[in-house]
C-alpha cells in the first residue's frame, strides 16, 4: 500500500447510528479515507469488489449474513484487514473470538452516541487500530496446529506453586497465535502469564475459548490468583494491569489500577518488569505480533536479570510492530516463527526448574 495515500476504509454496521458515528469519526483523522458504509454483508461484497478497500471495520451481529460468515466466505478471496466493531454482550463477545480465529486482525469495542464525552477518546483509539490494521498481514484461519509437544522431563504436580514462569506479550494478531501455540504446552508445563491486548469484556470469553483448546487450563486472572504449574493466567482487558506479587515459595497475579503503559492497560511492560524483579533468572518471556512498543523495555529487564527471552518473526506476525522494536532493543535472544516458540520454551524449562530448586 502507498503509505502517503489516506487509508482506504470500508464501515460495514446494519446500524445507521453506527455506521453514521465511525464514518464521522474516522473521516476526522487526516489519514483516513471512507470509501463506503454498507447495511449489510452482501453490500459490503460488492463495495469491496469496486473500492479495493485497505481496512474493513465489521460489525459482527447482522441480520442475513452475519459478520463471521462474512469473513469466512470473502476473506480468502479479498484478503483484506478486518477489525471487528463488537458489542459487549456474551454472544457478540463469543462471536467475535471465532471471527479474530477466521482471519480478522483486530476488535474493537462498539460506539454510541451515548458516550458523550467518552466518544472521542474512543474514535481516536478506533482510528489507531484502523492505522495499524492497514499494516498487517491477514493469515486466513482454519489451518491445523502443529504436532504437540511431548511433555515436560522431569513432570512436575500440576497445581504445585510454579517456580519458573513463562511470560507471552501480544496485541494485534495475538488471537490466533495464542490459539495456534497454547495448546502445545502440555498440561505440566510452568505456569504462564499473558497480556493480549484487549477490550474490557472479552478476555473472559477469550480464556473460555484457549481453556477448551488446550491441556492446560486457562483463565481469566482474579486478583491474588496463584501461579501453579499446569495453569495459564490471562489478564483482563481494559481497566487494570496484571503483575506478580511473592506469595510464599512461589508467585502470585496482583491487578491494579493505574494509567496506561505505552498507550495500554494491561501493559506487558507492567507484568515483564515484575517478572524480571521477582522471577529473574527462572522467567523465560517472548514478545509476539502486535503494534506499537509494549514488552519492548519488559523483555529488556527480563533478559538483564538474567531470563531467556524470545521474539517472533516478521514472516508469522500479522504486525511486525512490538516483536521489532523488542528486537531491535537488544531485548531478545532469539527470533523464532510462531510455531518454534513454544517448543523452544520448553526446552528451557529443565534448566529453569533445575534453576528455581537451587
Amino acid at each position: 500500500m502507498n503509505t502517503a495515500a489516506p487509508i482506504k476504509v470500508l464501515i460495514v454496521d446494519d446500524s445507521a447510528m453506527v455506521r453514521r458515528v465511525l464514518t464521522t469519526g474516522l473521516s476526522a483523522d487526516p489519514q483516513i479515507e471512507v470509501v463506503g458504509a454498507a447495511s449489510s454483508a452482501e453490500a459490503a461484497w460488492t463495495l469491496m469488489q469496486d473500492q479495493r478497500p485497505d481496512v474493513v471495520t465489521l460489525d459482527i451481529e447482522m441480520p442475513g449474513m452475519d459478520g463471521l460468515t462474512f469473513l469466512k466466505t470473502y476473506l480468502s478471496k479479498i484478503p483484506i484487514p478486518t477489525v471487528v466493531i463488537s458489542s459487549l454482550t456474551r454472544q457478540g463477545a463469543q462471536i467475535t473470538l471465532r471471527a479474530m480465529e477466521a482471519g480478522a486482525v483486530d476488535i474493537v469495542t462498539k460506539p454510541t452516541l451515548g458516550l458523550g464525552d467518552g466518544l472521542p477518546p474512543m474514535m481516536a483509539g478506533i482510528c489507531t487500530r484502523v492505522r495499524a490494521a492497514a499494516n498487517a498481514r491477514v493469515i486466513v484461519g482454519g489451518r491445523k496446529p502443529p504436532q504437540r509437544a511431548t511433555a515436560l522431563p522431569p513432570p512436575i504436580p500440576t497445581g504445585s506453586p510454579s517456580l519458573s514462569v513463562i511470560a507471552l506479550g501480544a496485541s494485534t494478531g495475538g488471537v490466533q497465535a495464542l490459539c495456534r501455540i497454547l495448546p502445545l504446552f502440555p498440561a505440566d508445563s510452568p505456569g504462564i502469564v499473558i497480556v493480549q491486548h484487549m477490550p474490557e469484556g472479552f478476555t473472559s470469553a477469550f480464556a473460555q475459548r484457549l481453556d477448551s483448546l488446550c491441556s492446560m487450563s486457562v483463565r481469566e486472572a482474579q486478583d491474588g490468583d496463584l501461579v501453579r504449574t499446569g495453569l495459564v493466567l490471562l489478564a483482563p482487558g481494559g481497566t487494570r494491569h496484571m503483575s506478580l506479587v511473592r506469595r510464599g515459595v512461589g508467585y502470585a497475579v496482583a491487578l491494579t489500577q493505574g494509567d496506561p503503559v505505552c498507550f495500554s492497560r494491561p501493559s506487558v511492560d507492567v507484568l515483564f518488569d515484575s517478572v524480571a524483579q521477582l522471577v529473574g533468572r527462572n522467567a523465560a518471556a517472548a514478545v509476539l505480533t502486535g503494534m506499537g512498543r509494549d514488552g519492548a523495555n519488559g523483555l529488556l529487564a527480563i533478559r538483564h536479570a538474567g531470563g531467556r527471552t524470545i521474539t517472533q518473526d516478521e514472516a508469522t506476525s500479522v504486525v511486525y510492530g512490538m516483536p521489532m522494536v523488542a528486537r531491535d532493543l537488544g531485548a531478545s535472544e532469539e527470533t523464532l516463527p510462531l510455531d518454534a516458540i513454544p517448543n523452544r520454551l520448553l526446552t528451557l524449562v529443565p534448566s529453569l526448574n533445575a534453576r528455581a530448586r537451587a
